[in-house]
């Protein structure tokens, strides 16, 4: 008898007939030998239509009563999965997060998991009753429910399954898998069979919104093994993996994109030890994560230097720059929006050099200019204008051997939670 946790997302139970399909294929699951944990996310649009709410009553709400509000979603979902089940003869119960045994930090609206204590939870298994827990939510050691942000309940799925030691981690969306780029962008995208852990945290942080990074580093790090499939059909999903085995004649694994960039340019700065500490110390203790930072050549004592954030975070991170006018000395701040980064990743990238100058020459067959570029060892990234987005993802698509004749698969929009 093998453990399994199965995570639905809001899609996959967005409405009383998906949520009946989703409780016969738990139920085909336990037929077959297996026990069942479930971890669910907030049905649909009910997330969105809770913000609205709350954002109609006050624009400036608590973040602990955001919480508050943010983890009736799940409940609901989590409560109403378990009647379904019922329904088909099986025993089935309900947890929230905390009574499944989440503990978190003090933070409302991204805690982190401190420890998972889920006798509760295996006490149920043992009856023989199928488990179902509402994903995204957990309790602060002094009795707070705290939320985990976006992708949340994929890091509750994973973070069970290590705790309970799960044989495996399934991970349902509305897609078949991990896919070597946007399907809905490239129609002959492929369907990965597996992938690297560290692939597709990479991924993941590159923007391709399948899996939330913070589920890939809990997975990894506990040797989970993950599976991420269609709760649509019955078609084999993506194995994530600690090594995935390599395609012969393909270097790329995939390609991801995130249109939430922004570019801020500081020209001018006064060359001295620590300038670099001090503008980056100061956008840190802001809270403004900064992703790729680029610096021009020294000239005449002064230099220039250009960084990314998302775009969301751009005003905040101008006020920043400017108020360091006064014990910073630069010539002028500016900013660019309409930009999108793109990103290959492969762990073959190590062993076979020319992947980035082949992603160079690439883009600029296409008319377009890089503006800025990063890299490790299993992937490159390059900023460019948004308006060549989808041009520039074929063209790299075919380049790296990863087109297919075959039309995939796309659903609705794909969960994020």
């Amino acid at each position: 008898m093998s453990l399994y946790v199965m995570k639905f997302g809001g899609s996959s139970v967005g409405n009383t007939e998906r949520m009946q399909r989703v409780a016969k294929r738990i139920v085909e699951k336990q037929d077959e030998g297996h026990q069942c944990v479930v971890v669910v996310s907030a049905m649909g649009d009910t997330t969105d239509d809770l913000i609205e709410q709350a954002m109609a009553l006050n624009p400036e709400p608590t973040a602990r009563e955001m919480d508050m509000l943010m983890t009736t979603g799940e409940q609901i979902s989590m409560s109403l999965l378990s009647m379904a089940v019922q329904s088909l003869g099986r025993e089935a119960v309900s947890f929230t997060g905390w009574q499944a045994g989440f503990r978190t930090e003090a933070v409302h609206g991204k805690a982190r998991i401190i420890d998972i204590l889920p006798s509760r939870v295996q006490e149920a298994l043992a009856r023989g009753q199928i488990v179902v827990v509402a994903g995204f939510q957990g309790m602060t050691e002094d009795g707070e429910i705290t939320t985990f942000g976006r992708g949340g309940s994929d890091t509750t799925a994973v973070a069970l399954a290590a705790a309970i030691n799960a044989d495996v981690c399934e991970i349902y969306t509305d897609v078949d898998g991990i896919y070597s780029t946007d399907p809905r962008i490239v129609k002959c995208a492929r369907k990965l069979k597996e992938i690297s852990y560290d692939e597709m945290l990479e991924l993941a942080n590159l923007g391709a919104a399948v899996l939330h990074p913070r589920a890939v580093e809990y997975a990894k790090h506990n040797h989970v093994r993950l599976v991420v499939r269609s709760s649509f059909n019955n078609n084999e999903g993506t194995v994530v993996k600690e090594e995935a085995s390599m395609e012969q004649g393909v270097v790329v694994s995939g390609i991801a994109y995130d249109k939430n960039v922004a570019r801020i340019s500081i020209l001018g700065v006064a060359d001295y030890p620590g300038v670099l500490a001090e503008v980056f110390g100061a956008l840190a203790q802001a809270g403004i994560n900064v992703d790729i930072i680029v610096q021009s050549g020294v000239q005449n004592g002064e230099a220039d230097f250009s960084f990314t954030v998302s775009k969301s975070e751009s005003e905040s991170a101008l006020s920043v720059i400017q108020g360091l006018k006064g014990g910073l000395p630069y010539r002028e701040v500016t900013s660019e929006e309409n930009l999108v980064k793109v990103s290959i990743v492969g762990a073959g990238m190590i062993s076979h050099p020319g992947v980035a100058a082949q992603m160079f020459d690439v883009i600029s067959k296409q008319g377009v200019s890089i503006k800025m570029v990063s890299t490790s060892e299993i992937k490159t990234s390059c900023v460019i204008d948004g308006g060549n987005l989808e041009e520039v993802i074929k063209a790299l698509h075919t380049a790296y051997n990863l087109d297919t004749d075959v039309q995939v698969f796309v659903g609705g929009p794909q969960d994020r939670r």
